[in-house]
């Protein structure tokens, strides 16, 4: 009898068979490029710097009078120990209690009122809405404060025209609201659209069942919308509040404006002064690390508390 092989596997098929196998990681691979070159690449060195310091040899002139030796956890020790750092926390802290509910209540209303079919001009209020998202910051915060000024703004004028006397936006005791509401003004909109489309994936059955049992808008919102789209709440929830964490340009392009704004409002102001006032890498990339250990801390314990009820997790 004539034996057959019982591998019938050409050598052209193998070879398909491998580039099928590589190709997943040729479209994997601009990403992950750009992921540890952009994003992994300048983690690990801030967290490398953060252990370094400069030992000053005599004068610190003259050549190798400058040396880069192990430090330890020494500049950690520095930045929580600073009397700047702690007071920026806690008007962080104040900022986000302002910002993050007043900003998903907004959006969560809006996108209720916008999926109801209350306005009739549903793509140009949505527009409108979203369109503060698309100013950078810097911008937002440039135009807000002009407003804020007290000579230049127009509300400052439409008030002392009816008798009223203008409050300084820019003082010790509203600058925080002042941050707050650009921040409330430009991310509205993107949680707004996120809600939105949760909101309109949900089937419209459920609706009319609804109403046969006599239910109302307001009780459909309250019953069926809101714990369905509760996952996309606090998706927002999380990016807002690290957003919040790492809130630097509106002070920041505030601080000229008024002199109530330190150098070290925000904790990431306090990275800048380190950095490029005072030339110490070292102490700023520390304080990266600790507000970035802090952001993810805070956002995985908020995960991990809700998760199991928003996202019908099991342990």
């Amino acid at each position: 009898m004539t034996a057959f092989p019982t591998n019938t596997r050409t050598p052209r098929t193998s070879e398909r068979g491998g580039k099928s196998a590589l190709a997943p990681y040729s479209f994997l691979a601009p990403a992950l490029i750009l992921f540890a070159a952009f994003l992994a690449a300048p983690i690990i060195y801030a967290g490398y710097l953060s252990l370094r310091k400069v030992k000053v040899s005599g004068l610190g002139l003259g050549r190798g009078s400058r040396t880069e030796i192990w430090a330890g956890l020494e500049n950690y020790t520095r930045s929580l120990s600073d009397p700047d750092f702690l007071p920026s926390v806690y008007r962080v802290g104040a900022y986000g209690m302002i910002v993050v509910p007043t900003m998903l209540g907004l959006a969560l209303l809006m996108a209720l009122l916008l999926d109801a079919g209350r306005t009739r001009v549903g793509t140009f209020a949505r527009t409108s809405i979203f369109l503060p998202y698309a100013v950078p910051a810097v911008v937002a915060s440039l135009l807000w404060g002009f407003l804020y000024l007290p000579r230049v703004s127009p509300f400052n004028d439409a008030l002392e025209g009816v008798g009223l006397a203008a409050p300084d936006l820019l003082s010790g005791s509203w600058v925080l609201w002042s941050i707050a509401n650009i921040a409330v003004w430009g991310g509205t909109g993107f949680n707004m659209i996120v809600i939105y489309t949760a909101l309109r994936a949900i089937p419209t059955d459920l609706y009319e069942a609804a109403r046969l049992d006599g239910a109302s808008d307001s009780q459909i919102a309250w019953r069926i919308k809101i714990p369905i789209v509760l996952p996309s709440l606090i998706m927002t929830f999380v990016f807002s509040l690290i957003a919040t964490l790492q809130v630097f340009a509106e002070p920041m392009t505030l601080r000229p404006l008024s002199n109530t704004i330190s150098s070290t409002w925000a904790p990431l102001m306090k990275v800048y002064r380190d950095a490029f006032t005072r030339n110490d890498v070292y102490s700023a990339a520390a304080t990266s690390v600790i507000i970035a250990l802090a952001t993810f801390v805070v956002s995985f314990g908020f995960l991990k508390l809700v998760g199991n009820r928003a996202f019908n997790q099991e342990d």
